[in-house]
């Protein structure tokens, strides 16, 4: 299936250390070794047919963990609108770039995320730690248009620098971003935004190296359909070989 862009450039044109955790083989359960001499019967699960309805649940509770985005817009009346998507990553660095995938209701009708991003190009990323998770889940609910989730969550926010739509202030990290512009393939819709500003907590930034602490950010990851989630202060470390 082809991918079918939306939406104009304009003003969007792209432009031409970690904590030390030891692993060894093994540590996580059967080694290399004990893998390739185990019988496993493989199943073949067909996506264009027979089980093409469970494709969300199976590549959902597959592909995992995945980084959250707390999507904040505005909207047409200066509502601010947010929203979490787990369908989401950095895609590159040079322009910086991110990609999350907004659904349609149930109506078939856009998500109030999307709604908004076609009408102003802008949105901001908040991504969400163990602090924040409960108040992200409260924001999924369904709430008519033009009702914002960050009142009914308990949330405040705090002005962007170069983007209308505001951060949300206890998120540890804000990604202002712009459109770059939106693939629609099938029945899927991918918003890709130019990062332009990350807003972060000072403490998680090390001015000596220019990187982020990752022994302080405690993000969340999704995991398994519907409801499960996941901590990632369980790491290691693994060096790639010369």
């Amino acid at each position: 299936m082809k991918a079918r862009r939306v939406g104009k450039l304009a003003r969007n044109q792209i432009p031409n250390s970690s904590p030390s955790f030891w692993w060894q083989s093994g540590n996580g359960g059967l080694d290399l070794p004990a893998i390739q001499q185990k019988q496993f019967q493989i199943m073949e699960l067909d996506l264009e047919g027979r089980h093409a309805g469970r494709a969300y649940a199976l590549l959902s509770s597959l592909v995992t963990p995945r980084p959250i985005a707390w999507v904040t817009t505005l909207g047409p009346d200066g509502v601010v609108n947010a929203a979490p998507f787990s369908f989401f990553n950095v895609l590159g660095a040079n322009p910086p770039i991110v990609g999350f995938c907004p659904g349609d209701r149930e109506d078939g009708t856009p998500k109030d995320t999307a709604r908004n991003i076609r009408l102003t190009h802008e949105f901001v990323v908040n991504l969400v730690d163990e602090t924040t998770a409960a108040a992200m889940n409260l924001t999924a609910a369904t709430l008519p248009y033009g009702e914002s989730e960050l009142k009914s969550a308990g949330l405040t926010t705090a002005p962007s620098s170069v983007v209308k739509p505001p951060r949300i202030a206890e998120s540890p990290a804000s990604l202002e971003c712009l459109e770059w512009g939106t693939l629609q393939i099938g029945g899927n819709r991918l918003v890709i935004g130019l990062v332009k500003r990350i807003q972060v907590r000072d403490e998680l930034f090390d001015p000596q190296t220019q990187r982020i602490r990752s022994e302080l950010f405690h993000v969340v990851g999704r995991m398994a359909s519907p409801n499960w989630y996941c901590r990632t202060t369980d790491r290691f470390e693994m060096k790639r070989p010369a």
